[in-house]
């Protein structure tokens, strides 16, 4: 019986080996669907390591008295600008999304747009930051975006995004009675898992991207992994 039990721990660790990119229903929801998922999302950033990882992203990056400006990619709901809004009052935060849904109820400002044909020049922000957006792209576009985002920071490019692992994949299935977890929360989020990155994947990434010195950190409970690639030490 122990023998078993170790065979089946190994098959599972083997599946988790590499991605594995699938559908995810929130692409295709109607509007009374995704509104509860999009509150989930940001109920998971809250309380289970998103907020906390990007804290200390810009805890590393941001001086005191800073004023600088920022583009979040991917924002769906903006609960990112609302965070750093709170954080740091005389920032400047845009939400991107290429949902009007998703950014519906984003603070200001916010910008419909797609994330792979930026409307912006080299240098617009001080700071571009993508959270749980990469994952959902093959790598040869996690290269591609990861260039255009670099290209567009002035200062730094700040990722932050799921660690695959069996841990938080097993996490929403395993507390959906007790949180309450929404239907489409409970299928995306395990997809969302299978399709991330370990840190050795995100560095070779960043460095076919052109970004050489980007600094990778795995952050434990919460099972994210953060990119910090500096430009320049502002302000």
């Amino acid at each position: 019986m122990q023998r078993v039990s170790w065979i089946g721990w190994g098959i599972c660790l083997g599946v988790f080996e590499k991605r594995l990119i699938e559908p995810e229903l929130l692409d295709r929801a109607s509007p009374e669907e995704a509104r509860p998922n999009l509150a989930d999302l940001v109920r998971i950033n809250s309380n289970f390591g998103g907020h906390s990882t990007i804290r200390k992203m810009f805890q590393r990056v941001v001086h005191n008295g800073d004023n600088f400006t920022l583009l979040d990619i991917g924002a769906a709901s903006g609960d990112t600008a609302r965070l750093l809004k709170r954080l740091y009052p005389s920032a400047s935060v845009t939400s991107l999304d290429c949902s009007p849904l998703n950014l519906e109820d984003a603070p200001p400002s916010k910008v419909i747009a797609d994330a792979f044909n930026l409307p912006f020049l080299s240098g617009s922000f001080d700071f571009v930051l993508c959270s749980l957006f990469l994952h959902h792209f093959g790598d040869e576009q996690v290269v591609g975006l990861l260039r255009s985002f670099y290209r567009v920071a002035r200062r730094a490019l700040l990722v932050c995004d799921l660690e695959r692992h069996i841990v938080s994949y097993c996490f929403l299935p395993g507390t959906k009675w007790f949180f309450g977890w929404q239907r489409i929360t409970l299928h995306d989020g395990p997809v969302s898992v299978r399709a991330a990155f370990r840190s050795d994947e995100l560095v070779v990434l960043a460095k076919r991207a052109g970004i050489g010195d980007a600094r990778i950190s795995v952050h434990r409970p919460a099972f994210r992994l953060s990119l910090i690639a500096i430009k320049y030490d502002g302000p």
